[in-house]
């Protein structure tokens, strides 16, 4: 059957399913619109986190990007876990005993101050549109891609979707809808990779494949790909090529930031007690691993089988994957010496890197590009963000494996967004109208600004998908860096510090998110020429830069607060109830 007729078929049953759920789910009040009602399964839960936290940044793009970075890769896999560990066991537990329904609302109370509850909106709200460019865009791509429609198209009809089931069924239907995407999500990840697997090294388990021998040669897969990439001009594979503190501290900003992330630190507000939010971490962090532990394997095989399918390969015979990716932006040729024949080489192949398409065609039927060439032996642009999605078409896999890799990567993308816009809309709607400017409406009216504010935040959030400052895992890294200076040290100071007040609180977070956002947008937008680490500061990249950030963020809040008032004596109790092992519930 065509991969396209499947791809509908199997898309289409899967978005059936997720709005079955959102509408037999629907929240008809708001303890159930912005926690579920706090009486989800922990491992249900479990599942439902591990969906929220695979986004699009982990299906998709995590892996192209280690494809192509190799070992400096790794940072994503080690802050992104790491993280995940920080997050379960030092701040969900806590939180949880507050008992509160969002940061936001954690925030204010600890700091006693409306104004602190303002700023740590606005912090999340930042965070969470950043975050959520990521996810829209990788919608739009497998849209494009495999239902042949324009990205912003693609982009348009995740929208749709998430509307469904974000605004009519809020976190209780969200969670169980993401339950289902998990599913999705993780079969279609493992399938390919282990038909992959076999295909290259006989080996069915893709963790062990990744460190064996190929089956046509007596050479091991990663001593091949060196060899491969060494022999066109590109770094070994397993080489670190980036410094040890930029590696350090982009590790770090993912790591902190995602123990900030407000998105995946409520899903610990959803089950009944303490003790639950610690079991549904324990069953969240095995679901993950599934995928996090393949990613490396499923890069190496991707950037090896696309090496040896298109280098050195005449344009007219190349399969019919890489023209259809060509056809919707994401791949180009240029064909620099007039041979016809495509030379994958190190450097970009145009200036501006990404290509900017003519109306025209050149003398093979291929894309010409407006951009100029640049001066190396590099014919093709790639878009990272496709290696996973075209990885089992460059394998030459069945169709109703690239059908459901199309429906995974959907799934990863749409139950992280569905989360990302659950806070925003409850930010909105509770900690900004209700708990600060007008906590005289009722809770009918909240729960109609909540999926008003779901509404307006998915409109947004499509703008972004449209126009993406960067690939999918480099924006969710600028999302995680802003957390980490803004909301992170908040939270645990709140924790486990009795003297922090609310000046130390607001000016610190508001101090980290400044600097940390004026330096991504400098770098990436006002003047990316400068985006070279001989123009960073202490040498770190836009994507670690949250580590600074949250420096000084920790030293403005302890400075202030030492100076000030201390907090009154109802907060040393708040404080003391959240630490104390007893009560659990």
């Amino acid at each position: 059957m065509d991969v396209q007729i499947l791809t509908y078929i199997i898309v289409g049953a899967a978005f059936a399913l997720y709005i079955g759920i959102a509408l037999w789910s629907k929240a008809s009040s708001t303890g159930e619109f912005y926690i579920a009602g706090g009486g989800v399964h922990p491992i249900a839960n479990g599942m439902a986190t591990a969906a929220d936290w695979m986004s699009a940044a982990s299906f998709i793009s995590m892996a192209g990007i280690i494809s192509f970075m190799g070992r400096d890769g790794s940072v994503y896999l080690m802050g992104w876990t790491g993280g995940y560990v920080l997050l379960a066991l030092l701040l969900a537990p806590y939180l949880r005993k507050f008992g509160k329904f969002t940061v936001p609302d954690f925030i204010g109370d600890r700091y006693y101050s409306n104004i602190a509850r303002l700023v740590a909106v606005i912090c999340l709200i930042f965070i969470s549109f950043t975050y959520i460019a990521g996810q829209m865009r990788g919608v739009g791509i497998v849209f494009s891609r495999f239902l042949e429609v324009d990205i912003n198209t693609g982009v348009i009809i995740g929208m749709a979707i998430v509307f469904i089931y974000a605004v009519l069924g809020g976190m209780k239907g969200i969670t169980y809808t993401q339950v289902a995407q998990y599913c999705v999500l993780i079969f279609a990840y493992m399938v390919p990779a282990i038909f992959i697997s076999i295909l290259m090294t006989g080996n069915p388990i893709p963790q062990l494949g990744f460190g064996s021998k190929l089956v046509t040669e007596e050479i091991y897969l990663l001593d091949k790909l060196n060899l491969v990439l060494n022999d066109i001009g590109f770094n070994s594979y397993t080489d670190f090529s980036k410094s040890k503190i930029d590696i350090f501290c982009i590790t770090a900003a993912l790591m902190i930031g995602t123990a900030g992330l407000p998105h995946v630190i409520v899903r610990f507000f959803t089950v009944p007690r303490v003790r639950d939010a610690r079991t549904s971490a324990g069953w969240a962090l095995l679901f993950i691993a599934i995928l996090y532990l393949t990613a490396p394997a499923v890069s190496s095989f991707a950037r090896l089988n696309f090496i040896n399918t298109i280098d050195n390969t005449s344009y007219t015979e190349t399969p019919g994957w890489f023209k259809n990716w060509e056809d919707i932006g994401l791949i180009s040729w240029i064909d620099k010496n007039e041979d016809g024949v495509i030379q994958y080489r190190s450097g970009n192949a145009l200036e501006k890197t990404k290509p900017q398409f003519s109306s025209e065609r050149g003398k093979y039927n291929q894309r010409l590009v407006l951009n100029k060439p640049t001066e190396n032996g590099n014919e093709i642009y790639i878009d990272r963000d496709i290696m996973v999605l075209a990885n089992p078409e460059i394998a030459r896999l069945p169709n109703w494996v690239i059908a459901l890799v199309a429906a995974g990567a959907l799934a990863a993308a749409l139950s992280t967004a569905a989360g990302l816009l659950l806070v925003i809309s409850s930010a909105v709607s509770h900690d900004l109208m209700k708990k600060t400017l007008k906590p005289s409406i009722t809770e009918k009216q909240e729960l109609f600004l909540a999926r008003i504010s779901a509404a307006t935040a998915i409109l947004i959030a499509g703008i972004f998908g449209i126009y993406p400052p960067a690939f999918v895992a480099q924006v969710v890294a600028f999302a995680f860096g802003l957390a980490a200076a803004s909301i992170f040290p908040a939270i645990v100071m709140g924790i486990f510090s009795k003297r922090m007040n609310k000046y130390g609180a607001i000016c610190g977070m508001l101090s980290g998110l400044i600097f940390t956002a004026t330096y991504i947008i400098f770098f990436k937008f006002i003047s990316p020429e400068y985006n070279t680490s001989e123009y960073w500061l202490f040498g770190i990249s836009p994507e670690g830069i949250g580590v600074i950030g949250m420096i000084i963020n920790f030293m403005i809040a302890i400075i202030i607060s030492s100076i000030s008032k201390p907090p009154p004596i109802e907060v040393y109790e708040i404080v003391d109830n959240i630490r104390m092992p007893e009560g659990d519930k």
